[in-house]
């Protein structure tokens, strides 16, 4: 292992904040991970610093240096486990991008996460987010993963009922949250796929790219050119995707809201209850295209906060908390945050 001092974390979070932590190491295998916490556990200077693990770096914010050690985790490889008639099955390692997982699917069509094309970060995220776009989520294609267990430092299979999976959340975001890190996540994937154009505006895509049968590769396309016209790119412009969850409100007070509001965009969900959309309630407040200093409200898409260069972790949550306020002064509903503030 070689533990590196006092590095710059700009080019490691795509917020692009200019930070920097104590110690850096970089993991690429299960073996460093164990040899890590064991030799943090005997070795002095590093046995009373926290460890924050990191992988893509696309949704977190840090806020000031780092005073611990950050723990990159690199770990590489993706093999097909087994295949029935039906499905197969796909393990890959925790440290490989996410983009580039969905193109390797969607190249050999292996159906499922198409709709999640273009998503930052890196696959062992995906679970810990359950991510999710135009209509799919992680629990939808998930088979199993394996987890480093920090206390008991061994390797231990989570099936995805043991993930507990909600919208944005899982076990290792509360109940487990700093115990496990995600070595390798295996996915279920289609062999048959059924296509799911009638989220967003896939369809319309569809048609604008004059696609004359729905495949793998052109629903894929789609939901890329969907996202490039509507989100920045974080190499362009730093930013961590959508900032805020969808909130979810009952039945009845949706209604309310309607009366007053009767453009309110909102999605029944099958438990009965509606899912708002964020981006609308923060563009009605008028804070689309905000900008003061580095911080601002993106001009096309007011779901996502963006660092127009050298704006402080601090000031993008401080921004947070007043688009969080003034929602909730307008719509009595209350914002919450999707990125992991540290």
């Amino acid at each position: 292992m070689q533990l590196q001092q006092n590095i710059s974390l700009k080019k490691f979070n795509t917020f692009g904040i200019d930070v920097s932590a104590n110690y850096f190491l970089q993991i690429s295998s299960v073996d460093e991970l164990a040899e890590y916490f064991d030799y943090k556990k005997l070795s002095s200077p590093l046995s009373p610093l926290p460890t924050c693990i990191l992988g893509g770096g696309s949704n977190i914010l840090f806020t000031k240096n780092y005073e611990g050690v950050i723990l990159k985790n690199n770990l590489k490889g993706i093999t097909i486990i087994k295949q029935d008639e039906n499905h197969i099955y796909i393990k890959t390692a925790a440290g490989e991008n996410w983009h580039s997982f969905v193109m390797y699917c969607v190249a050999n069509n292996f159906a499922g996460v198409e709709n999640l094309s273009l998503i930052p970060g890196n696959v062992g995220a995906s679970p810990m987010q359950n991510i999710g776009a135009y209509g799919i989520e992680i629990k939808d294609v998930f088979y199993e993963l394996e987890a480093f267990d920090i206390e008991d430092k061994k390797l231990v299979i989570f099936n995805k009922q043991d993930c507990e999976f909600g919208y944005r959340e899982s076990v290792f975001k509360r109940k487990y949250k700093g115990r496990f890190v995600i070595t390798s996540v295996t996915f279920k994937l289609n062999k048959n796929p059924t296509f799911n154009t009638s989220y967003g505006a896939i369809e319309q895509e569809l048609e604008k790219m004059q696609v004359q049968q729905i495949t793998i590769q052109a629903v894929s396309q789609a939901v890329i050119n969907i996202r490039r016209s509507k989100l920045p790119d974080p190499a362009a412009i730093g930013n961590a995707g959508s900032f805020f969850k969808n909130p979810t409100v009952i039945a009845s007070f949706f209604t309310k809201l309607k009366m007053h509001f009767p453009a309110i965009v909102g999605y029944e969900l099958p438990d009965g209850n509606v899912k708002l959309a964020a981006g609308w309630l923060i563009e009605q407040c008028g804070w689309k295209g905000y900008r003061k200093n580095d911080a601002g409200c993106h001009a096309k898409q007011a779901l996502v906060l963006v660092n127009y260069g050298n704006a402080g972790g601090d000031e993008i949550v401080e921004l947070s908390k007043q688009i969080i306020e003034s929602v909730y002064q307008k719509f009595n509903v209350i914002l919450e945050r999707e990125v992991n503030i540290i």
